[in-house]
């Protein structure tokens, strides 16, 4: 008998950020129409101290360029019967506001089908000790944009990251054997096979992020991660995953 292959799941980053303005109805629907497994969404607070109302929005500067959603209005518009099959990574920002966004999901009965990711080992930790069955997702590293991107710190970001990914392993595989997360979110330039076999070996699961290349997915999928999060969910189908 011929061992079974895990099926990679396909997450929507935003939603379906290339096809429709990321972090709307619109983009959300779109990713629905597209097969994704799960939507990524990220919730900020209106206000740096963690108050004000909870907004669907990157950062602040995403925040001002639009009207961004309301996070009680894209749960109940992602509660309705035609995402029933969808599951949700809420991507929290920044720490502050933790608990009233597991509040908002528990009001909409969404606990069960959703993941909370972010950067904030601390405001992770409030969460698994106020509602321990959630699934929690460490995002790594923690940045706010892409470094190796720009000319000017292209050079020392990617000498960064040589040593990060060096010791990524060792730490991932520590804080899943304890129960401190249940995934890691990666981004894709820190993602190796000891990071898989880290991951694997500490029982949890591997979400690479942000993917918006058909090789690339190819390549993520050989090595085996367990989720490939992109801003066009279009790329699967063009992709021999």
């Amino acid at each position: 008998m011929e061992p079974s292959v895990k099926r990679m799941r396909r997450v929507g980053h935003k939603g379906a950020a290339h096809i429709e303005p990321g972090n709307t109805l619109a983009s959300f629907d779109a990713a629905l129409r597209h097969g994704v497994d799960m939507i990524e969404l990220d919730v900020i607070s209106e206000s740096p101290d963690g108050s004000g109302r909870l907004l669907v929005a990157h950062d602040y500067q995403d925040m001002r360029s639009r009207v961004p959603l309301r996070f009680d209005e894209a749960l109940e518009h992602l509660a309705a019967d035609e995402f029933s099959g969808i599951e949700f990574d809420v991507d929290v920002k920044l720490p502050g506001y933790e608990l009233r966004v597991l509040d908002r999901l528990r009001q909409l009965d969404l606990v069960p089908r959703t993941l909370i990711s972010g950067m904030f080992p601390s405001g992770l930790a409030q969460i698994r000790a106020a509602e321990p069955a959630l699934r929690l997702g460490w995002s790594v590293p923690r940045v706010r944009r892409d470094y190796t991107t720009d000319m000017l710190t292209a050079i020392p970001a990617l000498a960064m990251l040589t040593g990060y990914r060096a010791t990524l392993p060792r730490r991932v595989r520590a804080a899943l054997a304890e129960g401190r997360f249940d995934a890691i979110m990666a981004h894709w330039r820190v993602v190796t096979k000891s990071l898989v076999r880290a991951v694997g070996e500490g029982g949890g699961e591997l979400y690479v992020w942000t993917v918006d290349d058909a090789r690339m997915i190819d390549k993520l999928t050989a090595m085996g991660v367990d989720g490939i999060i992109t801003n066009d969910p279009r790329l699967f189908s063009r992709s021999s995953s």
